[in-house]
């Protein structure tokens, strides 16, 4: 009897320190996760990146704009069109002020249209930039904005209006992509100081990160 209770007592040991093991592990794993996921006040911080499929876009000067352009520095990714009324305007005015007051030097806006029937890219340019000088705009063949909004998970469509005119209906949000591809979403509605305290706030993580291509 002596025996087989010594015997019972050493597992009953050993299980109660696989036990603690196995909480300190979890604990442990728990930190470290809380560390590498920003919380962010107007969006969300994706617990691994999106990867962004290859694309061929065009900016104002009518060269290729392709997911290695778009991978060469952290960017403010918003999709839109230059006849919006409303939505578009005052998401790139509120861009504006976001990229004066976050003062990150390496941080782009980039203007994707998803009407290429009306917008040009000379007319994406003009526009883009009528907020921000430093803001690029670029657009493409109907099937390649398809296809890269699609990837954004942007949804998109046309809106037939009386008299033969139309507009355009979108998803509208802001995405911050880096080398690595799409790192956080934010969605509406947007205010600039809280924009502003995200992207400080995961500055290091875009450093960190890095801007080479994802593979």
């Amino acid at each position: 009897m002596g025996t087989v209770s010594t015997v019972r007592s050493r597992w009953l040991w050993i299980l109660v320190v696989l036990a603690a093991a196995a909480a300190l592990a979890g604990y442990w794993l728990a930190r470290q996760l809380d560390r590498e996921t920003p919380v962010l006040a107007s969006g969300t911080w994706l617990p691994q990146p999106k990867p962004i499929a290859d694309f061929a876009l065009q900016d104002p000067s009518g060269r290729p704009f392709t997911r290695a352009d778009l991978a060469s520095a952290p960017t403010l990714v918003y999709f839109g069109f230059t006849h919006c009324p409303d939505i578009c305007p005052t998401t790139l005015t509120k861009l504006a002020q976001v990229r004066r007051e976050a003062a990150l030097s390496a941080l782009r806006v980039l203007f994707v249209s998803i009407d290429p029937e009306r917008d040009t890219p000379q007319a994406v340019g003009r526009y883009a930039q009528a907020f921000d000088p430093a803001f690029q705009g670029v657009t493409g063949e109907p099937e390649s904005i398809r296809r890269v909004a699609a990837n954004f998970a942007v949804a998109v469509s046309r809106v037939e209006l009386p008299g033969g005119d139309y507009t355009m209906d979108h998803s509208a949000v802001i995405f911050l992509t880096t080398g690595a591809g799409i790192v956080a979403i934010f969605t509406p509605p947007f205010e600039v100081r809280s924009l502003v305290a995200d992207l400080r706030r995961v500055a290091p993580d875009l450093a960190r990160r890095g801007s080479a291509p994802a593979t």
